[in-house]
Order: C-alpha cells, then sequence, then structure tokens
C-alpha cells in the first residue's frame, strides 16, 4: 500500500546575515505498510515520526526539500497526486487539536469528512452518528464547538473525523494522547477492525504497550532513520529478540520490562551530536567501533525485517 523508500527531509533556512543553511532531520529512512496490516512507528521526541506522516500527505512546509521515493498503491506520490488523495483515500489523525476548524462545530466537521470520503450526502448524518457512538461521544457534542470539548474529546472527534470515510491509508499521529485506558482501547481496536477489513494503518506512538495489542509490526526510528523494522511479536518476551542495540535498550525501557533504560538511551538523549554519516547511535552503542563513526550503517534484510546495524 506505501513504500516509503531512502526518504531524506531537509529544510532551508536563514540564519544571521542571510547565510542560509539546510537541516537534515529525517535521512534515508525506509517504511512500508501493506493492506491488512497497523505498524506502530515508535521513537524518542524529534526522531521524524510526524515528519515522515506530513512528507505522505503532502503536507510539509514551503521551506523544505524532500528527496527519495514514496509509492502509494505502487504509483509515485507527486504533490498533485498528494492532493487529489488526500482526505479522501489517504487521511491523517493529527497530533493538534487545532487542525479542527473553531468557526465549525464538531459534528458538521465530521459530516464533511464522511462525505469528502465517499459517503452520499443523504447518508452522512447517519454515519456521523454512528462516529460518534462509536467513540463514546453524546449526540449533543456534534452541536458543540472546538473549543467547548475536552482535549479528550478533540482527540476522539479528530480520529472519527479521518476514519468515517473509505480511506486506504489511514495515518494516525499520537492517537491515543489525552484518552483514558478505555477510550485508547476502543480508538485502537477501530483503527485494527479498519486494518482487518483492508486499510493500511500507521500509527505514531509513544506509548507503545497501548499498541502492542492491535500492531502487526513495529518501526523504530532514531535521528530521523529506521534502524528497525521487525514484528511486533519481537517485542514481546526478551530483548533478544531484537535486532539493534537501540531497540532492545527501548525494550528494557518499558515500564513493564523494568523501566531500566541501561546507559544507552540517556547517552544516546544526553551526548555530543554524531556526524551525519555515522551510525546515529554510535556514541551510546557498547558495540560501536570507529566504522560506526566513519560511515552510515548499511540496511541488513532478513526476510522482510531490516535493521540498520552492522553488527546484527
Amino acid at each position: 500500500m506505501l513504500t516509503v523508500t531512502d526518504l531524506s527531509i531537509t529544510f532551508e533556512r536563514y540564519e544571521r546575515g542571510l547565510a542560509r543553511t539546510a537541516l537534515m532531520p529525517v535521512r534515508r529512512l525506509d517504511l512500508e505498510v501493506r493492506e491488512g496490516e497497523i505498524v506502530a512507528v515508535i521513537g524518542a521526541s524529534g526522531s521524524g515520526k510526524s515528519l515522515l506522516a506530513h512528507a505522505v500527505l503532502g503536507i510539509l512546509p514551503d521551506n523544505c526539500r524532500v528527496e527519495g521515493e514514496m509509492l502509494f498503491l505502487g504509483e509515485p506520490l507527486t504533490p498533485a497526486r498528494q492532493k487529489a488523495l488526500r482526505g479522501s483515500r489517504m487521511v491523517l489523525v493529527p497530533q493538534s487539536v487545532g487542525y479542527l476548524n473553531p468557526l465549525k462545530s464538531v459534528g458538521a466537521q465530521v459530516r464533511r469528512a464522511a462525505i469528502l470520503g465517499g459517503t452520499a450526502g443523504s447518508d452522512a448524518s447517519r454515519v456521523t452518528d454512528a462516529a460518534f457512538a462509536r467513540y463514546g461521544l453524546a449526540p449533543k457534542v456534534q452541536g458543540y464547538f472546538p473549543h467547548q470539548v475536552s482535549g479528550g474529546m478533540a482527540r476522539r472527534v479528530l480520529t472519527a473525523t479521518a476514519t468515517v470515510g473509505r480511506a486506504a491509508l489511514i495515518v494516525a499521529d499520537e492517537p491515543t494522547t489525552g484518552l483514558d485506558s478505555q477510550a485508547s482501547a476502543q480508538s485502537l481496536a477501530f483503527l485494527r477492525s479498519l486494518a482487518d477489513a483492508g486499510s493500511a494503518v500507521m500509527v505514531i506512538t509513544h506509548d507503545l504497550a497501548a499498541v502492542m495489542p492491535v500492531a502487526d509490526r513495529v518501526a523504530v526510528f532514531l535521528a530521523g532513520t529506521t534502524v528497525e523494522d521487525a514484528p511486533a511479536a519481537c517485542f514481546n518476551g526478551s530483548p533478544e529478540a531484537l535486532r539493534h542495540p537501540y531497540s532492545r535498550d527501548m525494550w528494557r525501557a518499558l515500564p513493564e520490562n523494568g523501566f531500566d533504560p541501561g546507559p544507552g538511551l540517556p547517552a544516546a538523549a544526553n551526548g555530543e551530536p554524531v556526524p551525519a554519516e555515522s551510525c546515529p547511535y554510535a556514541r551510546a552503542c557498547p558495540m560501536a567501533d570507529p566504522e560506526c563513526l566513519a560511515s552510515f550503517p548499511p540496511r541488513r534484510e532478513f526476510g522482510r525485517d531490516f535493521v540498520r546495524c552492522r553488527h546484527a
């Protein structure tokens, strides 16, 4: 459904004296999301997760340059194609509730999304009613404006807006933020049902424990690249099922696994920045050697799984 290969995103900006500099927060990133599956994308803040979502939908700012290949249903995602598909065949559950229009009721916004997604106008109200009920929102909430709903309710409205149509690709950016455990489980269960019906679902999250019951695969991001792509089952059991040292350190840092990140994660967060062509975990990894600092790690494939590590 969605294939991202060797994606790099560069932002150009002007410094003092009109000197132009370039910042590359995403570099040589790979990801695949197939029909009927949920891929959980995890990583620390600033690892490139939301930038990937915005690149796929074609909503990055004008001062950025995108390189690499993005395919949707086997065809390149050109700007014109992104515009044509966005909101109908490809939808985003955004992280910020600021995406809601403050001048329209939340019910009107969900109805409009249903129509854009292919629902007949005569059926839009019925579909909207069902969406509000699915996410535990009372019928009267349809008449509320965004400033009249709580943060958790706004998150559910955003999810309803994105999933009320017939999208082939759903990109959910932190869909459980602000939700209690029951509402979170319900939202994720519905995303699972959409995947089971044939949609491809990408869930960007910090809450891996919540997503694990519904995810098929996990893509681990670090410093703007994918360091490992593995079945979700590899995050159950022991860290030895994971191939990248960063993935194993993340596993150990999960609360249910003792909340012990070891020396690697703090070192990666607080240490010196590594050169652009180094392994992003080189200064924190106990297995790092001079070559890890000298060149970007190659992609090593194990069937559909892959890892960017010389020592895997």
